[in-house]
């Protein structure tokens, strides 16, 4: 019976078809009990898992994201990066629905997550938006003990790096590692050679320089 329904999964996620896919999983809670879910999500390929919690509505409750473990959870997470998408807006919908659920335990998905690899370059794309506030003194007050988790109990990239610095100090110096290396990336300059006859236009970054090349010539000789 479960490989039948993990074959049937499959064969929904891989033609697209999510909403039946996870109408199938689901289903086995009626039928089966919550075990029955838990046993199968064990079974699909992490990638396939992955194709239906990408697609969760964190303002909805699932019985998927209810149920998911974290090991089962950490590894389709870690696999997002996958999909190239620079935004990591699914990343971090998936991250907040499922480890900020009411009964879970968010440092037991913190630790399956950076136990995998890629672990924890997904914990930093996960807080890559607001890497600065996280690297700078945004957070300074953090290390101090008079802030509590409840004061900044957003269920979102707050609550996160309140959670790595109290409870996972190893974890959150390797990702604040990885995030200033991203902030690093982002003020390298872009530039571009644009060629227009004689000229070369050179544009790096908000600055504009024309190099002439070939015999130097009067600017007013050419009009």
């Amino acid at each position: 019976m479960t490989n039948l329904i993990v074959v049937q999964a499959s064969s929904l996620i891989q033609s697209g078809d999510i909403v039946s896919a996870e109408a199938l999983l689901t289903a086995l809670v009626e039928t089966e009990g919550d075990h029955a879910l838990v046993e199968v999500l064990d079974e699909i390929p992490s990638k396939d898992l992955l194709a239906v919690i990408r697609e969760y509505d964190s303002s909805k409750q699932s019985l998927l994201n209810l149920l998911i473990t974290p090991e089962q959870f950490a590894r389709a997470v870690v696999l997002d990066r996958l999909y190239k998408d620079m935004s990591h807006e699914h990343l971090r919908g998936m991250i907040n629905s499922v480890i900020f659920r009411e009964d879970a335990d968010a440092n037991e998905f913190i630790e399956a997550i950076a136990e995998l690899e890629f672990g924890y370059e997904t914990l930093a794309d996960y807080l890559s938006d607001h890497a600065e506030e996280v690297t700078g003194e945004t957070f300074a007050a953090l290390d101090t003990e008079d802030i509590t988790r409840a004061e900044i109990s957003d269920h979102d990239w707050k609550e996160l790096t309140w959670l790595l610095r109290h409870n996972h100090a190893d974890i959150y110096n390797i990702v604040h590692t990885l995030l200033k290396v991203k902030l690093q990336d982002r003020l390298i300059p872009e530039v571009v050679h644009i060629t227009e006859g004689e000229d070369e236009i050179v544009v790096n970054m908000d600055s504009v320089a024309k190099v002439t090349r070939g015999d130097d010539e009067d600017e007013d000789s050419a009009i």
